[in-house]
């Protein structure tokens, strides 16, 4: 009888959920997904199901291929020298492999009056309290990233009345012809943007910022940042100082060669790409493969992705498709308002039916932009935090 291989995939977001698929191609391998929820989260709609303009849970049912094994559970400690993941359920899982894609959540917010859509959970709570307001009720969104403000369009498209607060630029990742298209549309649809305000206090009825002003906000949403569980640190694998885990070039643990991680949390070579979905589907091929080339006994290939821009929405209507080099440093190139907003939603059902559901009926079939090995700079793990 041949020998089985077992991998379990820590997270089930779009990351782990390719990877799992894509580790379907050989017969031999037993995949086992574990994820606290019983239903895939489109992470990049949560600012949707907040406004009410779209839903963002899908049946993993329909997006994992046969043979996987779903546990609705989430992991409370790797235990590398035994190959073996505690679960919060006492549970405990064997593995031959492990493809660490845990994702990311929000940074704590300032005040408990201040809440997060970087989760499902917390999108619903927002959205309930939502309910509860009258239309004009004045609402703040802090953080002028994508996520602040695909955020703050999409409730101003509703009809709500929104102030964007940034503690730097707003979206400081575009070009600047990028930056004025989207501060344009902001205003237009009378989005208020204060920019370079850090904000220092949030309570129930109002927020206040450094520079003293005091700002009235019936809801306080928090966008500004994102950070990862602290899994990998709680089980004493090496981690850059965000808690992502530090891996090679082939997305391989620095401390365990049968750990590899994929999508927000984890740290190449000390050089961890942008936190996106772009990124997230080939990183969690690139963990996969190099599963199945240990699995063969062949030499794993180092990771290549050419990066080529970025997408955000304003609303249901319009939208900016950022062009960027293959190092993801913006050109002053975009295409803006309905046919950007096509592009997006495209990118989006993309990913999804392009890329994980393809990936389940025919395993090992996604390609994604290659630009060469990744040019990185030698690093001394030893300033490297660990558990």
């Amino acid at each position: 009888m041949s020998e089985h291989h077992k991998v379990v995939v820590l997270g089930g977001g779009y990351a782990g959920t390719l990877a799992a698929n894509r580790l379907r191609s050989r017969t031999d391998v037993d995949v086992t997904l574990v994820n606290p929820r019983p239903r895939f989260v489109e992470r990049i709609r949560l600012h949707q199901y907040v406004a009410r303009t779209g839903d963002v849970t899908i049946d993993y049912g329909t997006l994992l291929g046969h043979g996987i094994d779903l546990v609705v559970d989430s992991a409370t400690r790797i235990d590398a020298a035994a190959r073996a993941v505690e679960l919060a359920s006492g549970a405990t899982l064997d593995y031959d492999y492990l493809i660490y894609a845990v994702g990311s959540r929000a940074t704590t917010p300032v005040s408990e009056h201040a809440f997060d859509i970087a989760e499902y959970e917390t999108a619903e709570r927002v959205r309930a309290r939502l309910d509860d307001l009258p239309r004009d009720a004045p609402i703040i969104v802090v953080g002028g990233g994508f996520t602040g403000i695909e955020t703050a369009a999409e409730l101003a498209g509703r009809g709500r009345t929104v102030r964007l607060i940034c503690g730097g630029s707003l979206a400081p990742t575009l070009s600047t012809k990028g930056r004025r298209y989207v501060a344009r549309w902001l205003a237009e649809h009378d989005v208020d943007v204060l920019e370079h305000q850090p904000v220092t206090k949030v309570r129930a009825d109002q927020i206040a910022l450094e520079n003293g002003i005091v700002q009235g906000s019936a809801l306080t949403i928090w966008t500004a940042g994102f950070g990862v569980p602290q899994l990998a640190a709680a089980s004493g694998l090496r981690t850059d100082r965000a808690g992502r885990l530090l891996t090679d070039e082939t997305l391989t643990s620095v401390d365990d060669d049968r750990i590899l991680a994929a999508g927000d949390a984890v740290a190449p070579s000390g050089q961890p790409l942008r936190m996106s979905t772009y990124a997230a589907g080939p990183l969690g091929a690139q963990a996969a493969d190099t599963v199945l080339s240990r699995i063969a006994g062949t030499e794993p290939a180092p990771l290549e992705l050419r990066f080529s821009g970025a997408c955000i929405s304003l609303g249901r209507e319009a939208g900016i498709r950022q062009l960027a080099r293959k190092d993801d440093t913006a050109v002053n190139l975009f295409i803006p308002g309905r046919l950007g907003a096509r592009v997006k939603e495209k990118t989006c059902r993309f990913v999804v039916d392009s890329r994980i559901r393809r990936e389940a009926r025919n395993p090992g079939s996604m390609t994604w932009p290659k630009a060469g090995p990744r040019r990185v700079s030698v690093y001394d793990p030893e300033p490297v935090v660990s558990g």
